[in-house]
C-alpha cells in the first residue's frame, strides 16, 4: 500500500498547499477526500492528464473535504475528463441528496451521474472500493455527520481520521493499524462543542490505538509540533 499526501491543509490552505486529499494505491487507486486544490495536484501527479482513480470516498461535507468534486464534474462534462472512466464516489449517509442539492445551486446536478458512480456507505459496514476494504466509523465534528475511514488490503491497514473531536471511536478506528493519519488542528481544546483535536489529543488516541506509526494532518503551518511527532506535508509518500 502506498499513500500520497495530495493535500493536508486545514479549513484554510497553508501557503502554496491544497486541502484534504490522500491517494491510496495498491491493486487500485482510492482517493480519500477531495478538497480544493486536490484536482490540480492529481493532474500534475498523472502527468497533466485527467486523474485516473478507481474510487473517491468523502468523509463529510465541509468544503475543504469535498469542494473539488465540483470542478471534477465540470471537467468530466466539458473538459479533458470527458473520455475518462467513471470512478465510484462513496458518500456518507444522505450524501447523494446533499450533493444533488448543491448541484441544484451550482448547475451540475444532471452531470453527477455521468461523472461518478455514486454510492453511500453506512457506519460500521465495510465496503469494497478500488481493491481495498474500507470501514467507515462515525466520529464527532460539531453538528456535521462525519466519518473516519479505515482502509486495508492483504498487506496493510491505514486509518484516516478525517475531521474529529475527541471521542471513543477514534482509537478504535486506528486499532493496531500500520499507519494513522490523524488531524491535530488546534493549539488548545475548544471550550464548548468539539470538532477538532490538539496535538496532545491526537497523540493520546494514537497511543491508545496501538497503531504502529502516526502522522499529523490538517494542521495550520503556523502551529509547530513537538519534534518527536511526525507531520505529514503535501507531496509526502508513505509506503506500508
Amino acid at each position: 500500500m502506498q499513500i500520497t499526501v495530495i493535500g493536508c491543509s486545514p479549513a484554510w490552505p497553508n501557503p502554496g498547499a491544497a486541502q484534504s486529499g490522500y491517494l491510496v494505491e495498491g491493486d487500485g487507486r482510492l482517493l480519500l477526500d477531495c478538497g480544493p486544490g486536490v484536482l490540480a495536484r492529481l493532474r500534475t501527479l498523472d502527468g497533466g492528464w485527467w486523474p485516473k482513480v478507481d474510487a473517491v470516498a468523502i468523509t463529510h461535507f465541509h468544503l475543504d473535504h469535498w469542494g473539488d468534486l465540483v470542478p471534477w464534474i465540470f471537467g468530466a462534462s466539458f473538459g479533458p475528463g470527458q473520455d475518462a472512466e467513471r470512478p465510484e464516489l462513496w458518500l456518507p449517509p444522505g450524501g447523494s441528496d446533499r450533493l444533488r442539492s448543491y448541484g441544484d445551486d451550482m448547475s451540475f446536478t444532471d452531470r453527477i451521474g455521468s461523472t461518478f458512480s455514486v454510492h453511500e456507505y453506512e457506519a460500521g459496514t465495510p465496503f469494497r472500493a478500488a481493491g481495498f476494504d474500507v470501514t467507515p466509523m462515525q466520529l464527532e465534528h460539531y453538528d456535521e455527520l462525519t466519518f473516519g475511514l479505515r482502509v486495508s488490503n492483504h498487506t496493510s491497514a491505514l486509518a484516516y481520521s478525517g475531521d474529529t473531536g475527541p471521542n471513543g471511536n477514534l482509537a478504535e478506528l486506528a486499532r493496531d493499524a500500520d499507519f494513522f493519519l490523524c488531524e491535530a488542528t488546534l493549539p488548545e481544546p475548544e471550550p464548548d462543542q468539539r470538532g477538532h483535536l490538539t496535538e496532545d489529543e491526537a497523540v493520546a488516541a494514537f497511543r491508545e490505538s496501538g497503531a504502529k506509526r502516526l502522522a499529523i494532518i490538517h494542521r495550520p503551518e503556523e502551529l509547530p509540533l513537538d519534534p518527536s511527532v511526525e507531520r505529514a506535508r503535501d507531496g509526502d509518500v508513505f509506503t506500508l
